[in-house]
């Protein structure tokens, strides 16, 4: 039996891709192993976003040659579709392809020899059809993350994925829902939407939206959460927030990009909102579900961004009181329209920023977290966190990390659980009912 290794950065999109190729392997009757082992194939899925992800990406296409001189690797995802040239001139690599169809990758990896090199990126922005790549073989009993969607159309300045990833392109519906009554079935409670920009689901198709997924998944006996991946604030408005409110099983949980708290900035990024808006849509969403979990990402050092700007989206931060944020030092991407600004941040205070940016998103974690201290709340446990010592983590619905003392019988189950303490990043729960 051949072997076959998988090294995955970036998004949940891409892992979710990445779990579609690993059945898609072994189905073809190839032995899944560690990416550390040696192996006769490797598949690098790789990311664009930052400069860290590409070369992240070089440095393991370079290992996995290494640890195997006769290994076929293939390299897929962003940065292979937006940089096919510069990948074939790294040493070992035999095949990239892009950010479509990798359901053709076994045939593909079974006519190449070690010793060929074959570019098969095609034109992405010339895709116009969503490349269904479902998983039928489910592994675990926790969350499932599902893509619905792919592609992008907002064309923010910074950012390289509307070209890594193409035009928008939505999941048919009735293909959504097969997948998730096959994940219900094998145990799955927590369902995840995601995709490229979710947001715009249904608008290829001329029919159907975000909002006519989350109640079809609703219906769906045996699924007890439904989560989205991040979001567009625009998508929220009164309406869509109503429609979630009165849905019991979405979490109250919503990744809200932010990206910048400063007009300014915002309209150099191609951000197409205002602080003012933001503000709105954050008060709508708090005064329809007060307890909501409202988490965010922040880009700083977006060329031309002053010490102003900076304190100015700081401030705004604090004001939002996220429970969560992602803070991200801006990279410039070839091709993207912000890499030509004038005024680039050095790289020392880009570190700065962002160092006070993390220490402000800690700050406002630790008190959203205190808030359910001695509170009772529904927890699915995913993972044993020690299994030596009994341990077991999951996640509450507003999306707060908890750890507690649990047999292997409470992985996969939503229980009813007392929030003690904080510590480090997570909270120390004491299980009260199986």
């Amino acid at each position: 039996m051949k072997r076959v290794a998988f090294y995955t950065l970036g998004c949940k999109v891409n892992q979710y891709d990445t779990e579609a190729m690993i059945e898609l392997f072994e189905k073809n009757d190839y032995e899944v192993v560690e990416n550390s082992e040696k192996a006769d194939v490797y598949v690098i899925n790789t990311c664009t976003v930052t400069n860290l992800g590409d070369r992240k990406s070089r440095q393991f296409i370079r290992r996995s040659k290494k640890r195997n001189p006769n290994s076929i690797v293939v390299v897929v995802g962003c940065y292979a579709q937006t940089a096919p040239e510069e990948v074939m001139e790294i040493e070992g690599v035999n095949l990239v392809l892009g950010t479509n169809e990798r359901n053709k990758i076994v045939e593909l990896v079974q006519t190449i020899d070690k010793n060929e090199k074959i570019n098969y990126v095609d034109d992405i922005m010339e895709v116009k059809d969503f490349e269904e790549l479902s998983i039928e073989k489910v592994k675990g009993k926790t969350r499932a993350f599902l893509k619905i969607q792919e592609g992008c159309n907002r064309y923010c300045s910074y950012c390289i994925i509307p070209y890594a990833r193409g035009p928008i392109r939505s999941r048919k519906l009735e293909n959504i829902i097969s997948e998730v009554n096959r994940l219900a079935k094998n145990g799955f409670k927590e369902i995840v939407l995601t995709g490229i920009h979710i947001a715009s689901y249904g608008k290829d198709l001329k029919k159907g939206t975000l909002i006519d997924v989350i109640k079809k998944v609703h219906d769906v006996e045996g699924i007890e959460r439904i989560r989205l991946s991040s979001v567009e604030p625009t998508l929220l408005t009164e309406d869509f927030i109503g429609e979630i409110e009165a849905l019991p099983k979405f979490c109250p949980h919503l990744h809200i990009s932010l990206q910048s708290g400063c007009n300014e900035t915002l309209k150099r990024m191609n951000r197409r909102y205002t602080t003012e808006e933001y503000r709105k849509i954050i008060n709508n969403l708090r005064r329809e579900i007060p307890d909501i979990a409202i988490t965010t990402d922040i880009i700083v050092g977006f060329p031309g961004e002053t010490e102003e700007e900076f304190m100015t989206t700081y401030g705004f931060v604090r004001e939002m009181a996220f429970s969560m944020i992602h803070v991200f030092k801006y990279s410039p991407r070839k091709g993207t329209p912000a890499a030509k600004f004038k005024n680039q941040v050095p790289g020392d205070i880009k570190n700065k920023r962002s160092e006070k940016m993390i220490k402000l998103g800690n700050e406002l974690m630790y008190k959203y977290m205190n808030r359910f201290i001695d509170d009772e709340l529904d927890v699915l446990y995913e993972n044993h966190y020690s299994k030596e010592k009994g341990i077991v983590d999951g996640l509450t619905s507003n999306y707060i990390r908890v750890t507690a003392v649990g047999e292997d019988n409470v992985i996969g189950k939503i229980i009813k659980t007392r929030l003690n303490k904080i510590e480090n990043d997570t909270v120390i729960g004491e299980i009260i009912k199986i």
